[in-house]
């Protein structure tokens, strides 16, 4: 009876392929790389909404200064607040990328080694 079980385990599919701990590492440090690209997003989100709390301040206290009397403030800062937004962007659009990236290796990863699939969801 014992050499029963023991066959009908070797043909089962889910016995075939053992986890590989070299496959499961990659996954973590995909993973781990996408928890980067999600911090870099949030920074991002942050530093758009540096130029933005600033903005709105200028325009509700609009009514306290006459416009072309700071004008040597207000360039510089709407510079500087175009340059925050320009970078941020950039970051938002590069973590979204290296995101897709790391979603499209997983995906490789789970066609090729078959036990990730219980692990890791869609």
């Amino acid at each position: 009876m014992p050499d029963e079980n023991i066959q009908t385990e070797s043909l089962n599919p889910s016995r075939l392929q053992t986890p590989n701990p070299i496959i499961i590492n990659e996954v973590q440090m995909i993973l781990a790389e996408k928890r980067t690209s999600l911090a870099v997003a949030r920074t991002a989100i942050a530093i758009l909404a540096v130029p933005l709390s600033i903005m709105g301040l200028l325009i509700a206290t609009s009514q306290y200064y006459e416009v072309m009397s700071v004008l040597y403030i207000l360039l510089p800062l709407i510079a500087l607040s175009t340059l925050l937004i320009v970078l941020g962007c950039y970051m938002i659009f590069r973590s979204l990328h290296s995101m897709r990236n790391q979603d499209r290796h997983i995906r490789e990863l789970k066609k090729q080694n078959a036990f990730l699939a219980d692990f890791i969801d869609d």
